[in-house]
């Protein structure tokens, strides 16, 4: 299942809430120049799992989640929170994942609906497309001050970084000060 990913650079929260040039622990090897950077593109998670489409779900603290509700993690013992999938349904709110998932034969993984209907499509699709986790791989420094030059200039939202034991790192564009 898909963990929370943790940021690179850690975030000022007291200030401007953009990211300082200090590694949050346990994202030390992607400085090191362990894993492999992927593009990261901007829209809403989804699973392939046994030929059927599901999409993100968190489960808020308190709450009960639906009964179909696939954990993908413990919740957080300290939000609350647990995320988790539920199956994409018939109804009209999953119509774009089910128009990305009609057009075409995905294996299971995790994938990122983009599209003209999805987060204000920032990537400019013309239509719903399910863009598999990890596929464009980058050539991306892993240092503060390059990775802002890097990210400044292009289309490129952002990148996550994968170890070859599961774990993964992120950092967006709009997180780095200008």
């Amino acid at each position: 299942g898909m963990q929370k990913i943790i940021s690179l650079f850690k975030r000022d929260y007291e200030g401007n809430r953009q990211v300082i040039d200090e590694i949050v622990p346990g994202a030390e090897w992607v400085a090191a120049g362990e894993g492999i950077a992927t593009r990261k593109y901007d829209g809403t998670c989804a699973m392939v799992g046994m030929g059927r489409l599901f999409k993100r779900h968190d489960a808020k603290a308190g709450k009960t989640p639906p009964p179909d509700f696939m954990p993908a993690q413990d919740p957080d013992p300290v939000s609350g929170h647990w995320p988790g999938w539920i199956p994409v349904g018939d109804g009209p709110e999953d119509r774009w994942f089910r128009e990305a998932f009609e057009a075409g034969r995905f294996e299971d993984g995790t994938y990122e609906l983009c599209g003209p209907k999805v987060q204000g499509n920032p990537e400019g699709y013309a239509r719903h497309m399910l863009i598999r986790h990890g596929r464009d791989r980058l050539d991306a420094p892993r240092t503060f001050d390059a990775l802002r030059e890097y990210l400044s200039g292009g289309e490129i939202e952002g990148i996550v970084w994968h170890h070859p034991d599961g774990r993964m790192v992120k950092i967006k564009k709009n997180d780095l000060p200008k």
